[in-house]
């Protein structure tokens, strides 16, 4: 398997990790984003949800990168995600804890410039 592949299971493995995680702990995985909202049962349905979508979509990547299947598509639903986290996170910020917008931009940005320097590597390689 090539660097850029690797690099793509590593990627995608880690959003693997965080699906598994906000489906097991949804509050516990949650709460300096979205404050204590998250100990509802309505928003932790929510979650479970993105966390399952996160693992179905993340793992569909790894499964292109270990076949020699196209990354480009995995790569930039990835990213997408990420970027839709930072805008629907700042639209909302009224009623989540006031540094949660922040910390947003800083974690799923870099996810998501992770992300596209695998996605330029893949491109260019």
């Amino acid at each position: 398997m090539t660097r850029v592949r690797t690099a793509a299971v590593a990627v995608f493995g880690l959003r693997v990790a965080y699906g598994a995680a906000l489906i097991v702990a949804p509050a516990r995985i949650t709460r300096s984003w979205l404050g204590p909202s998250v100990e509802g049962d309505a928003t932790q349905v929510a979650l479970r949800g993105l966390g399952g979508r996160e693992v179905l979509l993340h793992g569909f990547g790894i499964a292109a990168a270990v076949r020699g299947k196209p990354l480009l598509p995995w790569l930039v639903i990835s990213m997408a995600g990420d970027l839709t986290d930072i805008v629907a996170t700042f639209a909302g910020s009224g009623g989540i804890p006031d540094d949660a917008p922040k910390k947003t931009a800083a974690v799923a940005g870099g996810s998501a410039a992770l992300t596209g320097a695998v996605l330029a590597a893949s491109l260019s390689g």
